[in-house]
């Protein structure tokens, strides 16, 4: 989730849980790409789902994913193609790594 790398005031558990995930797909990456096994991982921006309109005041809902360079929310079928490469062997040179799937929001980290 891009939250990992942003932060937000409202999600404090949920934005460590994330930076958890990406501290975890980079160590493991390292540790079984001796064995053949590559270990990546998606992380989606503004993504409209439940958590959303249960999450936040009406206000933002609302505006939900209007920052980003897209200027709208992401669908979960926007991020099914970056799993399918993922699983594919067109991915078959990558490990550790985060692809972010976000409107166009530039993540450094």
């Amino acid at each position: 989730s891009l939250t990992c790398y942003e932060g937000n005031e409202q999600l404090i558990d949920y934005s460590c849980t994330k930076g958890a995930i990406v501290a975890f797909t980079r160590s493991l990456g390292k540790s079984l790409a001796p064995k053949g096994i590559r270990v990546n991982g998606v992380a989606p921006g503004t993504v409209w789902t439940p958590l959303i309109p249960a999450s936040f005041p009406a206000d933002q809902v609302a505006n939900w994913g209007m920052k980003n360079a897209m200027k709208r929310s992401g669908q979960p079928q926007d991020l099914a193609p970056a799993y399918v490469f993922l699983a594919a062997e067109d991915s078959a040179y990558m490990t550790g790594q985060i692809i972010h799937v976000n409107g166009g929001v530039v993540v450094n980290g």
